[in-house]
């Protein structure tokens, strides 16, 4: 297995009509910055977006969908708490609170330790106790995921579109989504995160055998 590792936050909404909304915001990754938008409809349709065919394949091959496409995923940040995502067909924004206890926890930890395979592993059954979400897992053969958390806001107001209609008030991130081992935290929040995939040797970083 070799090792990709991926920084930057993920931001997990739910919305009154039952669609739910996965945002990757990544500042440092093997693709250079990138967003992805995984949407998942009240109906289950799971679909990915992302702005290249090489980042759609590389997640598409690390996390399962219904349809994938290839669009410009925009997202802007100001005052580190207004983010605003353009995802055609899709619309999001939405504000973060003040860090939780469990982001002040999750701070505390220094960042070496915090993305370590053993020390994300330890924390696998509190976090699903916690916060209805795993650590790490695998949802394709030959990937393994680690999700090293480092801090977390609470999302506390969104409003979103999709193809024109509105979404819904925000809501938790119930029934989980189905896109890989496991969902995002139930509470609507952004996570800042390490994630390392280890990708089985012989495999492209795309999930083509090489």
């Amino acid at each position: 297995m070799r090792t990709l590792r991926f920084d930057g936050w993920i931001a997990g909404i739910g919305t009154a009509s039952g669609a739910r909304v996965v945002l990757g915001h990544w500042v440092r990754s093997p693709f250079g910055p990138f967003s992805d938008v995984m949407f998942e409809a009240a109906g289950g349709h799971r679909l990915l977006l992302a702005p290249s065919r090489e980042t759609a394949d590389f997640v598409a091959s690390t996390y399962v969908f219904d349809e994938v496409r290839v669009a410009p995923v925009r997202v802007r940040v100001t005052d580190r708490r207004h983010w605003a995502v353009s995802a055609a067909p899709l619309e999001l924004r939405f504000r973060t609170g003040r860090r939780s206890a469990t982001g002040l926890a999750l701070r505390a930890v220094p960042g070496l330790i915090a993305t370590r395979p053993d020390w994300i592993a330890l924390w696998d059954r509190p976090a699903r106790l916690l916060l209805g979400a795993r650590t790490h897992g695998s949802a394709r053969p030959g990937r393994h995921q680690w999700y090293g958390a480092r801090d977390l806001h609470p999302v506390v107001s969104a409003t979103a579109t999709y193809e024109g209609a509105r979404l819904g008030a925000l809501a938790p991130v119930e029934p989980p989504v189905r896109f890989g081992f496991g969902s995002t935290p139930s509470r609507p929040c952004v996570v800042r995160v390490t994630t390392s995939v280890a990708v089985e040797r012989g495999r492209s970083r795309t999930g083509a055998v090489s």
